[in-house]
Protein backbone atom coordinates (compact mmCIF):
# COMPACT_ATOMS: atom_id res chain seq x y z
CA UNK A 1 0.00 0.00 0.00
CA UNK A 2 1.61 3.61 -0.86
CA UNK A 3 0.84 6.45 0.51
CA UNK A 4 2.13 10.02 0.35
CA UNK A 5 3.79 11.37 3.93
CA UNK A 6 3.75 14.94 4.01
CA UNK A 7 7.33 16.59 4.46
CA UNK A 8 6.53 17.70 7.86
CA UNK A 9 5.29 14.56 8.93
CA UNK A 10 8.73 12.59 7.65
CA UNK A 11 10.70 15.02 9.29
CA UNK A 12 9.21 14.79 12.84
CA UNK A 13 9.37 10.84 12.60
CA UNK A 14 13.49 11.17 11.35
CA UNK A 15 13.42 13.70 14.25
CA UNK A 16 11.88 10.89 16.92
CA UNK A 17 14.28 8.32 15.08
CA UNK A 18 17.14 10.81 15.90
CA UNK A 19 15.84 10.99 19.74
CA UNK A 20 15.72 7.26 19.59
CA UNK A 21 19.29 6.50 18.43
CA UNK A 22 20.60 9.08 20.95
CA UNK A 23 18.66 7.76 24.06
CA UNK A 24 19.94 4.06 23.11
CA UNK A 25 23.66 5.28 22.80
CA UNK A 26 23.12 7.03 26.14
CA UNK A 27 21.55 3.95 27.78
CA UNK A 28 24.06 1.20 26.92
CA UNK A 29 26.96 3.04 27.76
CA UNK A 30 25.65 3.74 31.56
CA UNK A 31 25.03 0.26 31.10
CA UNK A 32 28.62 -0.34 30.46
CA UNK A 33 29.58 2.39 33.16
CA UNK A 34 27.28 0.79 35.88
CA UNK A 35 28.32 -2.93 35.11
CA UNK A 36 32.03 -2.07 35.05
CA UNK A 37 31.78 0.28 37.96
CA UNK A 38 28.43 -0.77 40.16
CA UNK A 39 26.25 1.34 41.42
CA UNK A 40 22.36 1.42 41.04
CA UNK A 41 21.95 5.27 39.49
CA UNK A 42 23.90 4.24 36.47
CA UNK A 43 21.41 1.30 35.46
CA UNK A 44 18.60 3.80 36.67
CA UNK A 45 19.48 6.30 33.73
CA UNK A 46 19.91 3.22 31.44
CA UNK A 47 16.59 1.63 31.91
CA UNK A 48 15.30 5.42 31.78
CA UNK A 49 17.09 6.12 28.31
CA UNK A 50 16.47 2.66 26.79
CA UNK A 51 12.51 3.06 27.54
CA UNK A 52 12.54 6.70 26.20
CA UNK A 53 14.57 5.15 22.96
CA UNK A 54 11.94 2.79 22.13
CA UNK A 55 8.85 5.06 22.88
CA UNK A 56 10.91 7.54 19.94
CA UNK A 57 11.49 4.42 17.98
CA UNK A 58 7.70 3.87 18.27
CA UNK A 59 6.62 7.13 17.61
CA UNK A 60 9.53 7.59 14.09
CA UNK A 61 7.28 4.06 12.87
CA UNK A 62 4.23 6.52 12.20
CA UNK A 63 6.11 7.54 8.86
CA UNK A 64 9.26 5.00 8.05
CA UNK A 65 8.56 1.68 7.42
CA UNK A 66 9.48 -0.49 10.45
CA UNK A 67 11.94 -2.04 8.88
CA UNK A 68 14.09 1.02 8.05
CA UNK A 69 13.64 2.62 11.51
CA UNK A 70 15.44 -0.54 12.82
CA UNK A 71 17.88 -0.95 10.66
CA UNK A 72 18.86 3.10 11.04
CA UNK A 73 18.59 3.05 14.79
CA UNK A 74 20.14 -0.54 15.48
CA UNK A 75 22.92 0.27 12.85
CA UNK A 76 23.67 3.86 14.00
CA UNK A 77 23.37 2.92 17.37
CA UNK A 78 25.90 0.13 17.00
CA UNK A 79 28.66 2.85 15.24
CA UNK A 80 27.89 5.78 17.84
CA UNK A 81 28.11 2.99 20.56
CA UNK A 82 31.53 2.20 19.07
CA UNK A 83 32.77 4.91 18.83
CA UNK A 84 32.09 6.01 22.91
CA UNK A 85 33.43 2.48 23.79
CA UNK A 86 36.94 3.62 22.51
CA UNK A 87 36.84 7.22 23.24
CA UNK A 88 35.19 6.34 26.79
CA UNK A 89 36.67 3.41 28.04
CA UNK A 90 39.18 2.89 26.31
CA UNK A 91 38.60 -0.44 23.86
CA UNK A 92 40.44 -1.17 20.51
CA UNK A 93 39.65 -2.31 17.21
CA UNK A 94 40.78 -4.73 14.95
CA UNK A 95 41.17 -3.88 11.08
CA UNK A 96 38.27 -6.64 10.70
CA UNK A 97 36.06 -4.95 12.97
CA UNK A 98 36.88 -1.61 11.47
CA UNK A 99 36.23 -2.69 8.46
CA UNK A 100 32.65 -4.65 9.46
CA UNK A 101 31.47 -1.07 10.60
CA UNK A 102 32.35 0.54 7.91
CA UNK A 103 30.19 -1.78 5.61
CA UNK A 104 27.49 -0.96 8.81
CA UNK A 105 27.44 2.47 7.44
CA UNK A 106 27.36 1.90 4.53
CA UNK A 107 24.77 -0.17 4.56
CA UNK A 108 22.89 1.97 6.36
CA UNK A 109 23.17 4.80 3.78
CA UNK A 110 21.62 2.66 1.35
CA UNK A 111 18.57 1.70 3.25
CA UNK A 112 18.09 5.49 4.20
CA UNK A 113 18.26 6.21 0.72
CA UNK A 114 16.08 3.89 -0.56
CA UNK A 115 13.46 5.00 2.34
CA UNK A 116 13.90 8.24 0.86
CA UNK A 117 13.12 7.72 -2.57
CA UNK A 118 10.47 4.83 -2.01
Amino acid sequence: MSRIVPARGALVAWACLTVAIVAEVVGTSFMAHAARDGGWVGYAVMAAALALSYYFLALSVRRIAVGVAYAVWEGLGLTLLTVVGVWVFGEHLSLQQLAGLGLAVVGIACVTLGEAHA
